[in-house]
């Protein structure tokens, strides 16, 4: 038994508007469900909220390039649509570049020949602050395999390939305000027992958290 990740959530103020600014730049359809999507490999969420941003993301996009001229083009098309340059703390000599959606969500254009993502498709990674134990605990979830386990930094992806998820290891800071967050399917309240006795926690109706103590929400399984 293992649950099912269904989407990766923003928290948005303006949830249409975001949706629209990602669907224009990866080129991917956004649906008119509630809560809005983009019909994606892993499925992306905007979910409305009165929260305001506060912090850094501990959750963030790794959109991949081919070339020099298409990270060039995506950086380009991006503050065309309303992203902004970000200062993350970045030396400046990095090969990728560091930007900010329309409501601060921030956001790495990876620079070409980067092979830990190659194949993975546009957004090559979900990069995650957190602990290893956090990395663990998602892919005995998920039943995905770790694909790095080294230095306390981990990552997982789908035995059918894909985006990448990643943790990048101590320190681990708090999530503050609005975020992202991750969303899956379970098939009953025994994968919500099997979930908290991997080191979940209840935290209300359909939220959990995780080792870190970030939430991620648990809906049923609609056969």
């Amino acid at each position: 038994m293992t649950s099912r990740l269904v989407a990766i959530c923003f928290e948005a103020r303006r949830p249409r508007e975001l949706a629209l600014f990602w669907s224009e730049l990866l080129g991917w359809k956004a649906s008119d469900e509630d809560p809005l999507l983009l019909e994606a490999p892993i499925p992306v969420w905007f979910v409305p909220t009165d929260e305001v941003k506060l912090a850094q993301n501990i959750m963030h996009f790794d959109l991949t390039s081919e070339s020099e001229q298409e990270q060039l083009r995506t950086v380009e098309r991006a503050l065309t649509l309303g992203a902004r340059h970000a200062d993350v703390g970045q030396k400046g000599d990095e090969g990728h570049v560091v930007l900010a959606d329309p409501e601060g969500n921030e956001f790495c254009v990876i620079e070409p020949g980067n092979k830990f993502l190659a194949g993975c498709g546009p957004v090559g990674a979900l990069a995650c602050d957190g602990s290893r134990a956090v990395g663990c605990f998602w892919s005995t979830a998920l039943g995905w395999p770790l694909v790095w386990d080294q230095d306390e930094e981990t990552a997982i992806q789908s035995p059918y390939g894909g985006t990448k998820i990643t943790w990048g290891g101590p320190p681990v800071e708090p999530r503050v305000g609005k975020d992202l967050f991750l969303a899956v399917e379970v098939d009953g309240p025994e994968e919500v027992d099997r979930l908290v006795a991997l080191g979940a926690s209840r935290a209300g109706e359909g939220v959990l958290t995780d080792p870190d103590g970030r939430k991620f929400t648990v809906r049923p399984r609609y056969t």
